[in-house]
């Protein structure tokens, strides 16, 4: 209780609780893993923070009738992927099966990187039809731009962050229609995208006027496998499966 930090917002992990002090003495916060309260150099607590643990409502959603199965611990639809001890999904895994339109369901789990900043912190992406990318970073707490969670790479940011602390299951429900191409190959339509995060809309039929940067195909009429980027750290995926649905004009 009477270890006191100098860098803020950091303590050793054996610790039951700590202490932070504002330079100025006036105020002072006593956090523990379940509360913060916080007192006036009085020693009058002022107010007291409840940890908040935060769950998708669509966290385990079963795969409906007619889904394809891409990976649920026994079925792996990803060749030559890796799996880790924990029967999770590594990044860097393309699917066997490609696809068109469709709803996807994903679950992902961010690593703790504290000295990690930016692009360098718990940096993944999926990528529809390993063309357009749905941004996947440790973005808990940031302003949500294009380039972090839930943003379509360069393209659109999200409508709010939704993004969850790391070390927690959280969910993509994405709903794709693909781009439309005439029969000599030229481009009729821009592909179209809707993100939920973690059980909120944070992408609102988005048209994407080209794939996103790291694509691994250009844009074509073929349809193509779903791409989990390995960028370098160790994002964890699982309960992903793809419920195709029938082409319209």
């Amino acid at each position: 209780r009477d270890n006191i930090s100098r860098t803020p917002g950091r303590w050793d992990a054996d610790l039951q609780k700590a202490v932070f002090v504002t330079e100025n003495g006036k105020l002072r916060a006593e956090v523990s893993a379940t509360q913060a309260e916080v007192f006036d150099e009085n020693g009058t607590r002022l107010f007291e923070l409840q940890r908040t643990h935060r769950h998708s409502p669509t966290l385990e959603a079963a795969a409906p009738e007619g889904a394809v199965v891409l990976f649920d611990g026994q079925t792996n639809r990803f060749p030559n992927s890796r799996v880790s001890e924990e029967g999770w999904l590594m990044e860097g895994a393309s699917s066997k099966p490609a696809f068109q339109d469709g709803h996807l369901h994903l679950e992902f789990y961010l690593p703790y990187m504290p000295d990690a900043r930016g692009q360098g912190r718990a940096n993944s992406g999926v990528y529809l039809q390993s063309r357009y990318e749905v941004q996947v970073l440790d973005s808990f707490g940031l302003e949500g731009a294009d380039n972090e969670c839930g943003g379509l790479y360069k393209t659109s940011r999200p409508r709010e962050n939704l993004c969850f602390p790391p070390l927690v299951w959280q969910t993509y429900d994405i709903d794709f229609t693909a781009a439309r191409f005439d029969a000599s190959g030229n481009k009729t339509a821009n592909a179209r995208i809707s993100v939920t995060q973690n059980g909120v809309l944070i992408q609102d039929d988005v048209e994407l006027p080209s794939v996103t940067g790291g694509a691994k195909l250009p844009e074509t009429a073929a349809p193509g496998p779903l791409f989990l980027q390995n960028h370098g750290n160790p994002v964890r995926f699982r309960n992903i499966w793809f419920s195709e649905k029938k082409p319209t004009e």
